[in-house]
């Protein structure tokens, strides 16, 4: 076998045909082969220095496990990601590797970098199908922490704990554990299955989890203290919607993507025949450019939409998404409307009468076109309407997909916590809040933000209040 593998491309990432996808809920990508996975691992040159670590918010030990698919060790690749990894087989398919540990590769100076997400996903993929090995269960040190939300970040937090021997117990508001993991992307990007054999490791380590108990409500921060909680984390995300707050918003057929996306991942509605459908048929837009957008769009398609269109204030440069995301929503016939900016959403009264009506439903969304200016504070150019360009797009639902802010229900129910102006939650580098046994961490605290960046956060506190508890 070769050291190395010095073809300038990564391997490419079988996948449905377009066509075929566009119109049901099954995983888009279709993972490598064992084949394929070694391959692939062979372009992998095994920096002494490993720049890719350093661009992995949670330090995955990459070269390491690397090498392990090379020998064809897969179940040992898997033991060296877990080290540092809790939900290695949702990172792989969710990880915006191309800004973070990819972008840090060598190989990448002179072509693609190493697929290490595709392999991480792989080595995940391999364990949970072949692997019988239970987790190891640390011996009880007698503490109790609490953990607000079982996203990426809580579900982190709590993972690292019950390695340490905590009693950890996380709260969950809704009725399925996995936070944004589970409502907020689509099963055709991360199938629930995938979410539940990571939650399903975590409980058979002790971890126990509450679903339906809203912190702010039902219990309160104090309220856990004086249940015998040493410490709180605090990771329950970024789920309050911003709106543009233009004419016609309230209207029917108007949704935050939040809404959206929930409503089809949590009351099922990618199922065959769901009882509790969004929408079948018309015409949609969708206003943003992020990866949340890419997915509610992706989604409304795959409910039956006639025509999806993505409507974004700047033009495909700016784009936040993941580039792949925005290749496969073109692949799959979604018309992107760049520089074009709502102005109003128009509505009517009489579902059968669409003439001289005021509000109600959506019949159509005013925009106006948009050119590129001098850049803004983050250095991209600012969009500019142009005068005279309005025009009407016909469409009967809209969707609006311009970002999230953090719940203010726990601020507003915890004296002592504080927040900042956009009502995230004030913190050290280590995750400490203003309030003493309090941690934080992930969207609560930075607002919407990646997956990879809520566990990293989740790490870092796991080990604050581990020192915090030994200490006090």
């Amino acid at each position: 076998m070769a050291n190395f593998n010095m073809k300038p491309d990564k391997n490419p990432m079988p996948s449905q045909d377009a066509l075929v996808r566009a119109h049901n809920f099954d995983e888009v990508a279709l993972g490598y082969t064992e084949e394929m996975a070694i391959d692939e691992a062979l372009r992998c040159l095994s920096c002494k220095n490993m720049p890719c670590v350093d661009g992995c918010p949670v330090k995955i030990h990459i070269p390491e496990f690397i090498a392990k698919i090379k020998e064809g060790d897969f179940e040992g690749a898997y033991q060296i990601i877990n080290k540092s990894s809790s939900l290695p087989a949702v990172c792989g398919r969710v990880c915006p590797q191309e800004v973070q540990c990819e972008a840090k590769c060598v190989r990448g100076i002179k072509g693609e970098s190493v697929g290490i997400g595709r392999l991480e996903r792989f080595v995940a993929d391999w364990h949970n199908a072949h692997a019988d090995n239970e987790p190891e269960i640390k011996e009880n040190n007698g503490h109790k922490v609490a953990v607000v939300g079982s996203g990426p970040s809580g579900l982190t937090c709590a993972g690292d704990l019950a390695k340490k021997g905590y009693q950890v117990t996380v709260f969950e508001a809704l009725h399925t554990a996995g936070g944004v993991l589970v409502y907020g992307i689509p099963e055709f990007r991360l199938p629930k299955t995938i979410v539940q054999k990571e939650v399903d490791n975590l409980t058979k380590m002790g971890v126990k989890i509450e679903t339906n108990i809203v912190i702010g409500k039902t219990l309160t921060i104090d309220e856990l203290f004086k249940m015998g909680f040493e410490a709180v984390f605090v990771g329950s995300g970024a789920g309050l919607p911003n709106f543009m707050g233009i004419p016609g918003e309230s209207y029917k057929g108007v949704y935050s993507a939040n809404e959206f996306l929930t409503r089809s991942n949590l009351m099922k509605s990618y199922l065959n025949e769901p009882e509790t459908p969004i929408m079948k048929g018309g015409k949609v837009a969708v206003v943003g450019g992020g990866n949340v957008a890419m997915d509610a769009a992706r989604t409304a398609l795959r409910l039956g939409a006639d025509k999806v269109y993505i409507v974004y204030r700047r033009s495909m440069d700016e784009l936040p998404a993941r580039k792949e995301e925005v290749e496969h929503a073109i692949e799959e016939g979604i018309e992107f409307k760049l520089l074009n900016n709502p102005v109003e959403i128009l509505g009517y009264n009489n579902p059968d009468d669409k003439k001289d009506a005021k509000n109600g439903f959506v019949c159509g969304m005013k925009c106006i076109k948009m050119e590129l200016g001098e850049p803004d504070e983050q250095g991209r150019r600012r969009p500019v309407p142009v005068e005279g360009s309005e025009f009407v797009l016909d469409v009967d639902t809209v969707i609006i997909s311009i970002g999230t802010s953090p719940n203010p229900l726990i601020k507003s129910t915890t004296e002592g916590l504080e927040v900042n102006r956009w009502g995230g939650i004030i913190v050290e580098e280590n995750g400490a809040t203003t309030k003493t046994g309090v941690y934080a961490g992930g969207d609560a605290v930075t607002g919407a933000a990646t997956v990879i960046s809520a566990m990293g956060a989740g790490k870092v506190a796991a080990d604050a209040i581990d020192e915090f508890i030994m200490n006090k």
